[in-house]
């Protein structure tokens, strides 16, 4: 006889006889949904990542130059600055929390005069004190 062999009733009780969790294991639950709450990662060329609740944020501004755009997101106690290109609809996606995901680019394979599609090239996260 098998020494490792278990009768597995508990489990299918639960209507779940192939889990492998035993008792006593330590595992992290996790929800079957995501919630209503909206978030903004940032993510940065090195693989550095970031999160700000969008409930948090106070006010955006977009300031547009001829050769590079500016947008500054003002959280409760955070300030990010956005630099790049063609930023102007990132901004107006922004005004609407649409955004969930915001990738800076190496400046170097930013080909900022071949789309019109925003191009992040910098992120900086500086915090009120």
């Amino acid at each position: 006889m098998n020494h490792g062999f278990k009768l597995r009733f508990d489990q299918m009780r639960e209507s779940d006889p192939t889990s492998t969790n035993e008792v006593g294991q330590d595992t992290a639950k996790l929800y079957e949904t995501p919630g209503h709450a909206r978030n903004i990662c940032f993510v940065w060329p090195d693989g550095k990542k970031a999160f700000y609740n969008y409930a948090y944020l106070i006010a955006t501004e977009f300031e547009p130059h001829d050769d590079r755009n500016m947008i500054t997101l003002n959280f409760s106690s955070y300030q990010i600055s956005l630099s790049g290109y063609h930023l102007e609809s990132l901004f107006m996606a922004l005004l609407d929390h649409l955004p969930r995901i915001v990738t800076a680019l190496d400046a170097r394979y930013a080909l900022a005069e071949e789309t019109q599609t925003p191009i992040v090239i910098e992120i900086k996260v500086t915090t009120d004190s």
